[in-house]
C-alpha cells in the first residue's frame, strides 16, 4: 500500500516555468487593459455629484422665484440654503451663485475630485448648460461644451 503511494507522488508533476511565466503574462494583459478604464470611474463620480448639486441649486432658484414673484434679485446662498439644505453640503462640490437679476441667473458648482465646473445660466427662461474642464486629459463626467 505505501509503495503505491509513494509511486503516484513520483508520478503527479507541477506546472512548468514556461507555463507559470505564461498565466503571468496573461494576468498582467487582462490587468494593463482593466485598470485604466477604472481610474476615470472615480472622476466621473465626482462631477456626477456637481452636475446633480447645480441641478439641485436650479429648482432652488425656481423655487426662490416663485417665492418672490417671478424675480431672482437677492437669491444669495443662505437664501438658497434655507430653501435646500443640500446646497451645504461640501463634502463632493461647491455650490455658488454667480448672479442674480430679475429675469435670470447663473449658478456654479464646482467638483472637489476634478475641480470641473458645471453651470446653468438662465436668461430670460432660456436654460444653457455648460462645462469647463480643468484637465484636457482626464475630464471625468465633464464633456466639451453643454451638458
Amino acid at each position: 500500500m505505501l509503495y503505491r503511494l509513494r509511486q503516484r507522488s513520483k508520478d503527479e508533476g507541477g506546472f512548468t516555468l514556461i507555463e507559470l511565466l505564461v498565466v503571468i503574462l496573461i494576468i498582467g494583459i487582462l490587468a494593463a487593459i482593466a485598470i485604466p478604464s477604472f481610474l476615470n470611474q472615480k472622476s466621473k463620480a465626482s462631477d456626477a455629484a456637481a452636475k446633480e448639486q447645480v441641478k439641485t441649486g436650479q429648482t432652488t432658484m425656481e423655487t426662490y422665484s416663485t417665492e418672490n414673484n417671478g424675480s431672482y434679485l437677492g437669491a444669495e446662498i443662505a437664501k438658497l440654503q434655507a430653501i435646500e439644505p443640500t446646497l451645504k453640503d461640501e463634502t463632493t462640490a461647491k455650490f455658488s451663485v454667480t448672479s442674480a437679476s430679475a429675469t435670470g441667473y447663473v449658478i456654479k458648482s464646482v467638483a472637489k475630485g476634478t475641480e470641473d465646473e458645471f453651470i446653468i445660466t438662465n436668461t430670460a427662461g432660456e436654460i444653457a448648460r455648460t462645462c469647463v474642464a480643468k484637465s484636457a486629459s482626464n475630464k471625468g463626467g465633464c464633456p466639451t461644451g453643454s451638458w
